[in-house]
């Protein structure tokens, strides 16, 4: 199976969700390399949230393109720590770019995403899209949808899609499985942009919502065994 996984910048932050945790990454390496190792080839966008946000710039006079293109930069960041702690915790890995910057990652191209997927190696995402106006979830089923992959994990800090939010409610039940039309017209889920759901609806690509935390490990192979997470599609 060909995977996408989605992570966010704030869970490359640790616990304080912010900058780079280089512990935490070396735990996420460690968890990529088990999805690795149950016959996955795995690809791995970031995104920018730990450094900086596009959506931050709101109402501060700063043009959203150029907000939005230092999110993408952020991104870059990520990926490029990422992959060398992956390296260093001995995954074959590639960094590829969607924004130019060669001293930093080689650009993205189908082609050279699929060779390395096809060697095992682990291919880290960066830039989004590489243009503005567009999440990095969003941005995660576009390519995902370009890499040919089976399924994107999104991975969160809950075990997935609930009925209310868990946080504040008790009595909120995991939710095993939405259509992609509930997950679009829900307002109160809020897991992945809209836009992202919708494409995915689209393309009729399955999107899995599932934890990514220390206190359970192999939690996204178990989610895409079925055994916990929450699959939209």
């Amino acid at each position: 199976m060909r995977v996408l996984l989605k992570l966010s910048g704030e869970q490359l932050g640790g616990e304080a969700g912010k900058g780079f945790d280089a512990e935490t990454a070396r735990w996420i390496a460690g968890e990529v390399s088990e999805l690795q190792k149950a016959s996955n080839e795995v690809a791995v966008m970031i995104g920018g949230g730990n450094f900086v946000r596009g959506a931050f710039f709101e109402n501060s006079g700063i043009d959203q393109v150029v907000a939005d293109t230092a999110g993408m930069l952020a991104t870059l960041i990520n990926a490029t720590l990422l992959g060398e702690v992956f390296r260093n915790g001995g995954l074959d890995t590639s960094v590829l770019t969607n924004i130019h910057c060669g001293q930093a990652a080689d650009d993205f191209t189908k082609r050279r995403a699929t060779h390395h997927l096809d060697k095992n190696r682990v291919v880290v995402l960066a830039g989004g899209t590489g243009r503005p106006f567009v999440t990095t979830d969003t941005a995660a089923v576009l390519l995902a949808l370009e890499l040919d992959c089976d399924i994107v994990v999104k991975a969160t800090k809950v075990a997935g899609v609930y009925t209310k939010d868990p946080a504040k409610f008790a009595d909120a039940s995991l939710l095993s499985h939405l259509s992609y039309a509930e997950a679009v017209a829900n307002k109160d889920i809020a897991v992945m942009d809209k836009t992202a759901l919708a494409t995915a609806e689209d393309h009729n690509i399955p999107i899995l919502v599932c934890e990514l935390s220390r206190e359970k490990p192999n939690e996204i192979i178990r989610a895409l065994k079925g055994e916990t997470g929450t699959r939209i599609g």
